[in-house]
C-alpha cells in the first residue's frame, strides 16, 4: 500500500510540473493531498486493533497493546478540512484568471500578461 501512496504522489507531481492547464494542476495538488492522507492512515493502521476508547472494566495493559493511535486519524481529518479550503481557494483563483484572460492555459496567460 505504501507503493500506492508513492505512485499517487508522483502522479500529482507530474501533473503539476508537466501540465499547462490550471485545472489539471489543481487536480494534481488534490492527488498529492490524497496520497499524503492515505499514507497517514497506513501509518496509524494496526492489524487487530481496537478503537482508542478505554471501556469501564477493560484491562489497561490489553488496551495499550491493542489500541490504535488516534493521532493519525485526527491529522487526516484536519488535513481533509484544510485541503477543502485550499481547493476552494485554488478554484476561485482559477475562475478569476479565466474571467480575466478567457483561458486556463498557463503559457497563454503568461503571453497575454506581457
Amino acid at each position: 500500500m505504501y507503493i500506492l501512496c508513492t505512485v499517487l504522489f508522483v502522479i500529482g507531481i507530474y501533473s503539476i510540473i508537466a501540465k499547462r492547464h490550471i485545472v489539471k494542476k489543481i487536480i494534481g495538488m488534490v492527488i498529492i493531498e490524497y496520497s499524503v492522507n492515505v499514507f497517514l492512515i497506513l501509518v496509524g493502521y494496526k492489524a487487530g486493533g481496537i478503537a482508542p476508547i478505554l471501556a469501564k472494566g477493560q484491562d489497561v495493559a490489553e488496551f495499550a497493546s491493542k489500541g490504535v493511535d488516534p493521532l493519525p486519524q485526527a491529522l487526516v481529518l484536519t488535513s481533509i478540512v484544510i485541503g477543502l479550503g485550499t481547493l476552494a481557494l485554488m478554484a476561485a483563483l482559477a475562475i478569476r484568471l479565466y474571467e480575466k484572460y478567457n483561458t486556463f492555459d498557463m503559457s497563454e496567460i503568461n503571453r497575454l500578461r506581457g
